[in-house]
């Protein structure tokens, strides 16, 4: 059955349909919102939310953008109200005091050659929230500023700012110090 059969099927209440959808993206899904939500229970349930808003909302998909793409973003948004709801505001840049940080134009992100997938997740992890998530929705999941700025309610600005600023902490968090060590 091709996707945009499954899709019709999906918004005339079709439970197999709906089934058949979720079993296809499920897992992803939850590797996205496990990327924010260090808790399994609260990514499964952020992955349950969206499943349902996607049903419900399902006759403003246009096919603009893949399946797949419209369910992250709403995936992503869910992930971040839960943080938002659990207290853990992003820090946002006062833009009145943000200093506008050139990016370079070659917009380098290479690591050393021993630096392990493993080893940036993990740096990842170590960055403050309000540079991890602009570094995860730029570097991972492929977001670009404007969409940032939408999703985490910040200026484009602060998004360069914060993912500029982010990538030379986790620059300095995946170079080899002097005893072998990284930060």
């Amino acid at each position: 059955m091709f996707q945009v059969d499954i899709i019709e099927k999906c918004k005339q209440n079709n439970r197999k349909a709906q089934l058949q959808l979720y079993n296809q993206y499920c897992d992803g899904m939850y590797i996205v919102a496990k990327r924010f939500l260090k808790d399994t229970a609260d990514a499964e349930d952020v992955v349950q939310e969206a499943f349902i808003k996607a049903f419900t909302k399902l006759h403003q998909y246009k096919a603009e953008v893949t399946f797949g793409a419209w369910l992250k973003r709403i995936v992503v948004n869910k992930s971040i109200d839960l943080l938002k709801a659990k207290k853990q505001h992003l820090v946002e840049l006062n833009e009145v005091h943000l200093k506008v940080v050139d990016t370079p134009k070659d917009d380098n992100w290479l690591v050393e050659d021993t630096v392990t997938l493993n080893d940036v997740k993990v740096a990842i992890n170590k960055l403050p929230d309000k540079y991890q998530y602009v570094v995860m929705l730029y570097l991972i999941e492929g977001y670009d500023h404007q969409e940032i700025s939408e999703i985490l309610e910040i200026s484009e600005v602060a998004s360069r700012t914060q993912l500029s600023r982010g990538k030379v902490k986790l620059q300095n968090l995946l170079t080899i110090k002097k005893d072998g060590t990284r930060s």
